[in-house]
């Protein structure tokens, strides 16, 4: 067995709170990782860094400007690149709101942006593709999450 480390990521889906609609990113044609490809925000934790932090600072640099943290949608294990364990990640993918994309500057990291329903989203991709699928869990969790815990999380943290 091959003994290395993970890298820890956030990915971040985000909905605009007026119209329910999901934000889609395109990856910019010179990032070294699946260029020109779909995605939500995401990113490395930096050392010493939380997930909650890294999700706060990734979502100013990727998007300018902050998100309300409303759940957490899953867990993800992948090789960036080869699978080689200095290309294993690991990561949490939450899902975040906005009021309306007011203030939204979506960074050079990205080529361009969509807004979609979770219908959208399952007619651009094939049908194992990982967005729909996300997207699909964040309309269930947000359709059973109780106000209260909705409360919970926008007031607090998921970090101890």
């Amino acid at each position: 067995m091959v003994v290395g480390r993970f890298l820890a990521m956030i990915a971040m889906l985000v909905w605009r709170r007026d119209d329910g609609r999901y934000l889609l990113l395109r990856r910019a044609s010179n990032r070294d990782y699946a260029p020109g490809q779909w995605e939500t925000g995401s990113g490395r934790l930096e050392q010493g860094e939380g997930f909650i932090d890294a999700l706060r600072r990734e979502s100013k640099e990727e998007l300018g400007r902050e998100v309300r943290l409303e759940c957490i949608l899953g867990t993800t294990h992948f090789y960036r690149g080869d699978a080689v364990p200095e290309n294993e990640m690991v990561g949490l993918s939450f899902g975040c709101s906005i009021p309306d994309a007011a203030g939204l500057r979506v960074s050079d990291e990205h080529s361009e942006h969509r807004w979609v329903t979770a219908d959208d989203a399952q007619a651009l991709f094939p049908a194992d593709h990982w967005l729909p699928a996300l997207i699909a869990r964040a309309e269930a969790v947000r359709s059973l999450m109780p106000e209260e815990l909705c409360r919970l999380h926008w007031e607090g943290d998921f970090e101890f």
